[in-house]
């Protein structure tokens, strides 16, 4: 690796870590001018662009939403030497921190932005991730490449902003995990390359509108809401004290539940003759 590989790299996972977000007054260096994420929330992916999965089959995004489950989509490219090895291992501790396993309530798409892979390094990168995830070879997690076209139309429509640096033959690119609704609607994205469990469900939820998780998981996520600057779900007051007035309220009904079963049980001993 040279000194301008490991600078870019260096200033790339420094970017990642910021979440996209301008840290500072001063303009970024050069080599990072418009690499961001201009986030999209609400607004539609592109998910009929068509690529070529691992296997060499022609997909599009949209065959991944086709059963009503939500996708967390990254942009990558597979012969990275900085960042997507760093963002694809957040996404991968997440993901075994998570009971869920892509398949049975979601699915993992990856995306290669170079239009020069193809599928048999889509293939590789998989097996290899799929190896560490030690959750078997038919995990719901696809790799997939395309030409020029289609992925800038998906980039775009998500607001992931990259560029080609030729004097060392990569891209400079931002990390996000993009979550999107059985629809395509772009819903959330995480920054952090520290990606945990619980925001990896957070989000989940909600990009499925609840269709995803237990109760419970529903009731624990409306005590938090999503913290742009932090770039993750965190307490807030007013849900913490509905959530502690609802189980207030569900304990006196049972405390009555239980005093009125132990009056009538009393009164029918009380009627009983002797």
């Amino acid at each position: 690796m040279t000194l301008r590989t490991l600078l870019l790299a260096t200033l790339l996972a420094a970017a990642a870590l910021l979440g996209g977000r301008a840290a500072a007054e001063e303009p970024a260096p050069a080599a990072l001018q418009g690499i961001t994420i201009d986030e999209k929330l609400g607004e539609q992916a592109a998910i009929d662009a068509v690529f070529t999965d691992q296997d060499g089959r022609r997909v599009s995004i949209s065959d991944y939403l086709s059963d009503g489950l939500p996708v967390i989509l990254t942009l990558n490219y597979y012969r990275c030497k900085t960042l997507c090895g760093v963002q694809l291992q957040a996404v991968l501790t997440g993901l075994k921190a998570l009971d869920w396993t892509p398949g049975d309530t979601f699915r993992v798409v990856t995306v290669s932005i170079d239009p020069r892979e193809g599928p048999e390094l889509a293939s590789e990168k998989r097996s290899s991730y799929l190896e560490d995830y030690g959750r078997g070879p038919d995990v719901a997690w696809s790799f997939l490449t395309g030409d020029e076209d289609a992925i800038e139309a998906l980039a775009d429509s998500v607001g992931f902003r990259y560029r080609y640096i030729e004097d060392e033959d990569q891209y400079a690119h931002p990390a996000a995990a993009i979550f999107l609704a059985p629809d395509g609607t772009v819903t959330r994205y995480l920054t952090s390359l520290n990606i945990g469990s619980r925001d990896l469900r957070f989000a989940l939820i909600e990009a499925s509108d609840g269709k995803v998780g237990t109760p419970i998981d529903q009731f624990i996520f409306s005590c938090y809401r999503f913290d742009y600057v932090g770039g993750k779900y965190t307490p807030f007051a007013f849900g913490v004290m509905r959530a502690a007035g609802t189980l207030t309220v569900i304990g006196l009904v049972l405390l009555l539940a239980l005093l009125f079963r132990s009056e009538r049980q009393r009164a029918r001993l009380m009627e009983t003759p002797t």
